[in-house]
């Protein structure tokens, strides 16, 4: 049960990175009847969905949808296209790279880490970067007997707020003709930030939905190429649930071989005419407001004079923004502060970070205002820890007033 003693009243402002802030209209979906996952309705709501969330992909070729987290989307790209004792490549940029290198460690695949290497105030600077397209190219140039099956990055690190350049990374694999498939986990990116899974040459890319889809957890998304297609009738790791070609061959009529997450699929669908509205701008005024936001967020940040975790802003993530705090301060007694007296919660630093930072989410259903409160809460709250702070809520408020949001195209 929830604890609705402690703040009966007001919204609780919920800024961490994920899950995000639902939109009315999407509970309201979700609170329609259950019908017959079996019967026409739900094949014409599945036929709906599955042809929209390739529209966000930006793909002409099929996503898998999962009852699942994005945990269990990073299982099934691995388990469908690699086999026992397959090397990958993994580059990490956070701690969600290093937990899918543990997931495929688990599962009897060789994966080689590669990161930046160094350290800054006792902070990774893997992980305050993005990923280096140059380094995975030094390894892969090594790798002449093509071995390594897979490079595996992540777009949007959502443990650090840093947004990698993928373009990159497909080029170098192109450059040196190697055959390795380009798997990338966009659970945090997908629906903020750009992301063109055909353009990019993406083999099989991960999502989820309780971020830019602004749904709960529940659902998650393999979208695969055909060449990953193709692997997957080769590859021997053990699979049944996961399974892509059962789950593609019944998704043309709209259907599923297992029964379907009906109410997150009703959100989906909601979620997918909110997004696509092509007379509001579509996916690209979607990118817009997300960076827009991102930016007012960070005026805040460096009017406190306090470093963003992602150290370069060529690849700053329109999804949160990482603030690390000085040393001596614990970031998570600071959270608490806030939590407490302001009824805003922030994302935690994890992993090797933790302590050091928290992180502010500014994506899904959002606004200015909204964000106009959740940088008060902050600021107070930073004072109120002894971290000496000032004029971040007036930068915001600058930033958002000379920076209207962009003219909608009719």
């Amino acid at each position: 049960m929830l604890n609705l003693d402690f703040h009966p009243f007001g919204r609780h402002f919920l800024q961490i990175p994920g899950p995000s802030p639902v939109p009315d209209r999407i509970l309201r979906a979700m609170s329609l009847p259950t019908i017959d996952h079996r019967g026409p309705e739900f094949g014409h709501l599945g036929l709906k969905v599955l042809k929209g969330i390739k529209e966000v992909f930006q793909t002409v070729h099929p996503v898998i949808i999962y009852p699942a987290s994005g945990t269990g989307a990073w299982e099934a790209a691995l388990t469908n296209v690699l086999s026992a004792g397959d090397e990958v490549l993994m580059y990490e940029t956070g701690h969600f790279a290093a937990l899918w290198h543990k997931m495929a460690s688990r599962l009897g695949i060789h994966a080689r880490v590669i990161a930046m290497e160094g350290e800054t105030d006792g902070i990774p600077n893997a992980w305050r970067h993005g990923v280096q397209a140059d380094l995975i190219a030094k390894h892969l140039r090594g790798d002449t007997s093509h071995k390594i099956k897979a490079v595996c990055v992540v777009h949007n690190e959502t443990s650090t707020g840093v947004t990698s350049d993928i373009k990159a990374v497909r080029q170098a694999l192109d450059d040196l003709k190697h055959p390795a498939l380009l798997m990338v986990d966009t659970i945090s990116g997908l629906a903020c930030a750009q992301y063109k899974h055909d353009e990019w040459g993406i083999d099989v890319s991960i999502s989820g939905s309780q971020k830019g889809l602004m749904l709960p957890p529940g659902i998650s998304f393999n979208a695969v190429s055909p060449k990953a297609i193709e692997a997957s009738k080769k590859a021997t790791l053990p699979k049944a649930f996961w399974a892509w070609d059962e789950i593609i061959e019944m998704n043309k009529t709209g259907y599923f071989p297992y029964t379907p997450n009906t109410h997150l699929l009703y959100a989906l669908s909601e979620a997918l005419d909110m997004l696509l509205d092509h007379k509001h701008g579509g996916l690209e005024a979607v990118f817009a407001r997300h960076l827009r936001l991102a930016q007012g967020v960070r005026a805040a940040v460096n009017a406190w004079g306090l470093p963003i975790q992602c150290a370069d802003q060529n690849v700053y993530s329109p999804v949160l923004t990482g603030v690390i705090l000085p040393t001596g301060v614990d970031a998570d007694t600071v959270r608490k502060t806030i939590y407490e007296r302001f009824d805003c919660s922030l994302g935690t630093g994890l992993g090797k970070i933790k302590g050091r930072m928290f992180r502010i989410g500014h994506l899904g259903d959002t606004n200015d205002l909204t964000l106009m409160g959740t940088l008060a809460g902050v600021e107070m709250g930073l004072k109120l820890s002894g971290v000496k702070v000032q004029g971040g809520v007036q930068a915001a408020m600058d930033y958002f007033g000379e920076h209207p949001i962009p003219a909608l195209k009719t």
